[in-house]
């Protein structure tokens, strides 16, 4: 009886030396093997990860669903208590038309059931003056480098990198479109057009109109210069309205 407890006692230490010994890794950086860790560790979520690809098999019906967490639909990012700011998080009063629910995956929205693009004559609401204006070029140009330039070119001229490569055609030249009036380019910037994509989810509507300046410089290099009387000239110089969209 005796000889068969000793037995079972060396077993079961070696059983536990065995596991202990398994449990530990050359890797500085692993935890080494874990017993049941869905007890004590809780999966984390991955804003950015693909869920629809898990282990080389794809799930093709959640390949166009966001995985990321969004915010509240209406909801708006809290900016203090300065007020011009404050407006800017507003929502965009202009809804996009019903069609870009299918052409755009604009889903989850308020929309119009007329399209109002043509009708859309308003004035840049971000006042350029002699004081904010290198400010605002300079902040423009950056944004445009980072969420423009690979179609529509650093000039404007709709050959960037993505349009010379093939991926993409029918990019236009900023200056063909000087008829266009800056809401119509905040619309098409916010919500998307033709192969475009909508941005208004990556770019806030400061920053938006911050790049409706930068076009305009693109297409008229005097556009937004301060005279020697320290107004502002060029195209269309923008005027101040109390009415921010």
């Amino acid at each position: 009886m005796k000889r068969s407890y000793k037995v079972l006692t060396k077993i079961a230490m070696a059983s536990v030396s065995f596991l202990i010994l398994q449990s530990c890794v050359a890797d500085p950086d692993s935890s080494g093997l874990e017993y049941m860790p869905d007890m004590y560790r809780s999966p984390a979520i991955e804003p950015y990860v693909d869920y629809a690809e898990v282990k080389g098999k794809e799930n093709l019906d959640r390949k166009m669903q966001l995985s990321a967490k969004v915010p509240p639909f209406g909801t708006i990012p809290y900016y203090g208590n300065d007020t011009a700011m404050v407006k800017y998080m507003m929502p965009y009063n202009q809804l996009p038309y019903m069609a870009f629910k299918s052409t755009h995956g604009l889903v989850n929205m308020n929309y119009s059931m007329t399209d109002n693009y043509e009708s859309l004559k308003t004035s840049n609401s971000l006042m350029l003056t002699s004081d904010n204006s290198e400010m605002i070029f300079d902040s423009g140009k950056k944004l445009y480098a980072s969420m423009c330039a690979h179609c529509h070119g650093e000039k404007g001229d709709g050959q960037g990198p993505m349009v010379l490569s093939g991926a993409y055609t029918g990019v236009p030249d900023y200056k063909t479109k000087m008829d266009l009036s800056d809401g119509q380019i905040f619309y098409t910037i916010y919500y998307g057009k033709g192969m475009m994509g909508a941005h208004g989810s990556l770019l806030n509507k400061k920053e938006i109109w911050t790049l409706v300046h930068h076009v305009r410089k693109l297409q008229n290099g005097d556009y937004g210069n301060v005279g020697a009387d320290g107004k502002i000239t060029g195209m269309m110089a923008p005027v101040a309205t109390d009415s921010l969209p």
